[in-house]
């Protein structure tokens, strides 16, 4: 069992990951407007480029170890790095330590950057145990959540995102069918057996029609670039949000 300092009374670090970076940059500044509100100082490492999931979910370990290791170098100085992205914190997590296992000069290094990664959520939550950030949305707001893949299953994420919306004021939380089953994206499995991917999108558009909620929340922007554009594609009315951008549209005005 890989030990876990505890975050609290320290700087973060902030893993933006590449999809965020190049599309939903709003996303990371979410996060980096409900960190500073509660006080936690912030800062982005300029170095940082991927984790090397890709790579190495394609089975390409030496060139993701040659990403990994940008990584590494990038966040060398960190005492706490979170990322507004269940699989890339999960790569970085679970597969950092395997990829550079026995390697006496990266190895450790591997470690201790796995033992210090939160998710954005379960930073909060878990790591600082604030379930309520006592915000408030601008108006009344349907929502229901889909876990996504790495998160749910390698995180054990689910509960902490849940938490910090029940606890936000003008958030009433419906449910999703099949909340924890695959948006069928799976990095480049939706590019290589897209049949297969688009009949679970499909699945997971009904099941969205079929909910109460207007928005559905999610951790991992892949997820949401998935669904959103399945949804857009049936013209429906419904959208697919980031956890970080819900809460944070929910701040005390000018924060």
């Amino acid at each position: 069992m890989l030990a876990r300092p505890s975050p609290k009374d320290k700087p973060v670090s902030l893993f933006v990951t590449c999809i965020v970076d190049m599309i939903y940059p709003d996303t990371g500044m979410s996060v980096v407007q409900i960190l500073e509100h509660l006080g936690i100082p912030v800062d982005f490492p300029m170095a940082q480029t991927c984790c090397g999931q890709p790579a190495f979910n394609s089975g390409y370990r030496e060139e993701a170890a040659t990403v990994a290791k940008q990584f590494l170098k990038a966040f060398a100085n960190a005492e706490v790095i979170v990322s507004p992205s269940g699989s890339c914190t999960a790569m970085i997590r679970h597969e950092y330590p395997s990829l550079f296992e026995g390697d006496p000069q990266w190895g450790p290094l591997a470690e201790r950057a796995a033992s210090i990664t939160w998710e954005f959520t379960e930073y909060l939550v878990e790591g600082l145990g604030i379930e309520d950030l006592h915000l408030k949305l601008p108006k009344q707001e349907h929502f229901a959540f889909h876990d996504a893949c790495h998160g749910l299953r390698m995180l054990g994420l689910g509960s902490a995102a849940r938490t910090l919306l029940e606890n936000t004021e003008n958030a009433e939380i419906h449910d999703l069918e099949e909340c924890d089953v695959c948006c069928g994206f799976g990095g480049l499995f939706a590019v290589k057996m897209a049949n297969v991917s688009n009949a679970m999108l499909q699945t997971k558009i009904e099941n969205i029609e079929a909910s109460e909620a207007d928005t559905i929340i999610t951790g991992d922007a892949s997820c949401l670039t998935q669904m959103n554009g399945g949804l857009s594609r049936k013209k429906s009315g419904k959208r697919v949000a980031h956890i970080a951008d819900v809460l944070a549209s929910g701040l005390p005005k000018g924060k």
